[in-house]
């Protein structure tokens, strides 16, 4: 499993690529391979303010649902259509194609480093 070394990760499966004035946010391929097929992905409108470790969104496979917990705190400026109209590519490419919302960012949460991340996930 690839964990990208130039993203943040959260404790809730996370990734945070800092992006400068914005942050870019998705899903950890852990969490993807966890949740299985993912077939619905509903995510918070471009306006929305987002608080770090509430609730905002939700992602639904075959096997579960699932909330999407904010790791920032701020406003979302973009969110990925592309993962709206076909959830598969969150599967597909988590860190890439598959990123969910990206948000200026005015706090972020705690966060993990990959190394710090991989060590949660192999406990």
């Amino acid at each position: 499993m690839s964990l990208p070394a130039n993203l943040a990760y959260t404790e809730e499966h996370e990734w945070i690529e800092d992006r400068g004035e914005v942050a870019r946010i998705g899903i950890t391929e852990h969490a993807a391979g966890a949740l299985g097929d993912i077939v619905f992905v509903q995510l918070p409108e471009v306006g929305d303010q987002i608080e770090s470790g509430q609730a905002c969104g939700e992602l639904e496979s075959t096997k579960s649902v699932s909330d999407l917990f904010a790791p920032v705190t701020g406003e979302v400026v973009a969110i990925n259509e592309s993962v709206v109209d076909d959830p598969a590519v969150v599967n597909a490419d988590p860190y890439g194609e598959g990123w969910l919302i990206e948000v200026r960012v005015t706090e972020t949460g705690a966060t993990l480093t990959a190394q710090q991340y991989s060590e949660l996930i192999n406990e």
